[in-house]
Formats: structure tokens, sequence, C-alpha cells
């Protein structure tokens, strides 16, 4: 999560940089430096958050806040701020002001709402990628699909309806898929370690690339099974690809009721991939 602090007191920005780094909260991509606030400045280090202070020179929080808006309404604005008029504090988040800190500057508050503010960030990048699958299998239902035996497109359209065709691991997972098909050998003769062998020079970097992608993929399909519990998708492969108690426990896990997911097992996913591409027409 990048962070781009805004603010006049050098002090207050050394004190948050502090909390940023020692807690693990992300990274800071910028500060004003004490400076009036420039908004293309901000934007030119692509932050996902603002740490705005209420009051500033030239420009304050508020006015600085608006026309961040007009230009980027994703970015997560937070406010930095003694204010305790309830007039002033409905101006700001009509500005599009998303959360509060209050000075003086707090550990527990600062780390507390960076981390509510970590997790809608990651929730909304789930749905927005559940939106894309959903918008991709609508195209191909009302699009004429080329009709092909390729074992390797079957297995991207599995991976494309899980929400998962835009992760690193996917090619990996392709390769290892498609060198266990064409040597017909079953997924339960090798150890994960010596299937990234057979196709790459970097196993554990593969290996860990096929971990983050299939956590990913459980990730969607728990929120798909959140959403509709009847879901196609989630009825599909919530059994298939993964475990279906460790997609439960991602489940509770996103609801706020466990403090942890799924486990990803890669020799379970890697078979159930396989078995669903043999299904396929």
């Amino acid at each position: 999560m990048r962070i781009y602090i805004v603010e006049d007191d050098l002090a207050i920005i050394n004190i948050l940089e502090d909390i940023i780094e020692t807690q693990d909260l992300g990274e800071v991509c910028g500060d004003c430096g004490g400076e009036p606030a420039d908004v293309l400045d901000v934007l030119r280090c692509k932050p996902d958050v603002v740490l705005v202070d209420f009051f500033m020179p030239v420009m304050d929080g508020v006015e600085f806040v608006k026309e961040l808006r007009t230009v980027n309404d994703s970015i997560k604005c937070i406010m930095i701020s003694q204010v305790s008029s309830k007039e002033l504090i409905s101006k700001a988040y009509s500005a599009g002001i998303d959360f509060f800190i209050n000075k003086p500057i707090n550990l527990i508050e600062v780390t507390s709402v960076l981390k509510n503010v970590e997790k809608q960030l990651e929730n909304e990048r789930t749905l927005n990628n559940i939106r894309k699958m959903f918008m991709s299998e609508i195209n191909q239902m009302t699009s004429p699909v080329e009709k092909t035996d390729s074992y390797g497109r079957k297995l991207k359209y599995i991976l494309n309806r899980v929400g998962m065709s835009g992760e690193k691991g996917c090619p990996d997972i392709i390769k290892i898929c498609e060198y266990l098909h064409s040597n017909q050998i079953p997924v339960s003769q090798l150890s994960v370690a010596q299937m990234c062998e057979k196709v790459s020079d970097s196993p554990k970097n593969m290996e860990q690339r096929i971990r983050r992608a299939i956590a990913a993929g459980m990730s969607n399909v728990a929120h798909m099974g959140i959403e509709d519990f009847m879901n196609e998708t989630f009825t599909t492969y919530s059994g298939t690809l993964f475990s279906f108690e460790d997609v439960k426990a991602e489940m509770d896990f996103i609801r706020g009721k466990k403090n942890y997911g799924g486990k990803v097992s890669i020799k379970k996913f890697i078979d159930g991939l396989m078995l669903e591409a043999d299904r396929e027409n």
C-alpha cells in the first residue's frame, strides 16, 4: 500500500513515516515536505492512500481533497486534524474524506485506521476482479467462440472463471498441467518441488508465484460464495479446485469470524484443474 503525506509540519511527517515503517503499514511514496500541497505532484507518486492535514496554508485539506477527487476518485483520503466541530467534519466527509486521524498523533489509531483502509482496498480489488470475470463470461456467452481442442485454452478458461487469469503464477500453473498432461503423469507421482523443477530453472520462485495465485483464486471463490451461495462458478469449483473446508474457512475469514483463512494446497488445485479441463468440451 503506497502512502503520500500532505502536512505542513515536518515533525508530524517524520512521526507518521516512522509509524508507517516500523508497523509495516505500507510504503511512504512521498510527502509535501511541509510546503503547500500540489495535486499533480501527489498523483505522480501513484499513491493508494493520502494522509492530509485539515489546516494548511494556501490550500486547506478540504480544498485539496476536492481538487484531488476531480482527477482521481479511487485514492483513499485520510484527514489528520484536531477539529471537533461537527460542521467542519461533515464538510470534510462531503469533500471525499474516507477516515479521520486525530491530533496529537497516536500510534494505535494510525495503525488501526491504515489497516482498515488496507482491508477496504483489498476487498475493492477482489470485487473488481470478480466483476471483470463476470463480464468476461458474459462476453463469451454472447460472442462466437472458436472451437479448439487446445488443452492450454481449456486451462485458461477455468482459471479465468475463478478470476486468476491476471495472476503472475497462472502461466506457471498452465506449464505444469501441460507437462503432466502430455507425459500422462498423475499429480500424485510428483511433489510440488519436482513439478516445478521439470518446467522451470527457478523452481522455488515458481512455487511461490503459484501459491500466491491459488490463494487469490480461493479468495475470489470465497467472495462469490458470500455474495451468492448458489453462484454457478462457486458451486462448480469450491470443492474441486480447492477443499471446500478451506473455502469455508476463507469465507469466515473475510466475514471477520476467523483470524486466518483457508490453506492453499497446490497439488489439490492442479489435480482438480486437470480433471476439470478433461471435462471441458
